[in-house]
């Protein structure tokens, strides 16, 4: 899908048509946001760049000289952003292409930050006077996106933390499996965080940077150090959770093994009274008088309750 913007009197605005875009709709784009493009598309945009467009697999390169890059048709950066599936977080790579009068994205699925600029850009609400501060609002989106998204696991932290501090009756192995897949989204976040930090090094050092733009590269900067705190805060906590979590499950374990182990002491002297009576010697007393039976009944409720009472007293019950 193809989709084009134009830049005018400081704000971002989407075009609308029916007809299919041509060449020289591109040219005259300030953005050219390509997503999961046919391959007509794709062909009108290299026509228009006079070169090939990254494939999926190119984009998915993780060596830096790969990622971030000059060539002939721009400032190119592989930038990965946090999206939503299946009730799971995951990364995928947008490709930017920077030009001094263009931005070009071009990127697979639908992406909550692009869809929320383009909501914004149809109310008028997307501030920019070039390509490049229309590039620095979509990383200013992005950190929007991954602070929400930080929050989300905040809020699911506290959940979990009740279930297993506070629920006694809760399923500790589900806290578990809640807390693996929190780390995993915290992990993602750190990682798109440490992404948009080299990114946006990059930018300072290969665009032209004027005062105001200067300032929101800083502003940039000091939120992601801020969210990065953040994740650490969060890895601390997921981490005292799963230890928690594991610590209570060994003591629930070893209080199972203690009652097997005490209800093994206090039947072993009964047995061994029914064993001894159990034995068919010729010459046992007790086998021919009329209360021995109620002896040996005796004996080994005696025997039973013995090593109970001497527990229960210790306060090992």
């Amino acid at each position: 899908m193809l989709r084009l913007f134009d830049i005018s009197r400081g704000r971002v605005s989407e075009r609308t048509g029916a007809r299919p875009a041509v060449s020289g709709d591109l040219a005259e784009a300030a953005w050219i946001d390509l997503q999961e493009p046919e391959p007509q598309e794709r062909e009108l945009l290299e026509q228009l760049l006079r070169t090939e467009l990254p494939e999926s697999e190119d984009v998915q390169e993780i060596e830096a000289t790969a990622r971030y890059f000059i060539d002939n048709v721009g400032v190119h950066i592989h930038s990965l952003f946090l999206y939503q599936s299946e009730g799971r977080h995951n990364t995928t790579t947008v490709a930017f292409i920077l030009q001094p009068q263009r931005l070009i994205t071009v990127r697979e699925g639908e992406l909550a930050d692009f869809r929320l600029l383009r909501m914004r850009a149809r109310r008028g609400q997307v501030e920019a006077r070039s390509a490049q501060e229309l590039t620095v609002g979509v990383f200013e989106q992005k950190l929007e996106n991954l602070a929400d998204a930080l929050e989300d696991i905040h809020l699911k932290l506290g959940d979990v933390s009740h279930l297993v501090l506070e629920d006694n009756d809760a399923e500790l192995q589900e806290a578990i499996d809640l807390l693996a897949k929190l780390e995993d989204s915290n992990g993602k976040v750190q990682l798109c965080l440490l992404d948009t930090r080299r990114s946006i090094l990059f930018l300072q050092r290969h665009i032209h940077i004027d005062t105001e733009l200067q300032q929101n590269f800083v502003d940039i900067t000091r939120d992601i150090d801020t969210l990065m705190s953040h994740t650490g805060f969060l890895f601390n906590k997921i981490n005292f959770l799963m230890d928690s979590t594991q610590g209570f499950i060994s003591i629930q374990q070893n209080q199972i093994i203690k009652i097997f182990s005490i209800a093994a002491v206090v039947f072993l002297p009964p047995t061994m009274v029914a064993s001894i009576y159990g034995m068919n010697f010729e010459h046992m007393p007790e086998l021919g008088w009329p209360g021995g039976y109620p002896l040996g009944l005796t004996l080994m409720l005696l025997a039973g309750i013995a090593p109970y009472a001497y527990f229960k007293k210790k306060g090992w019950l």
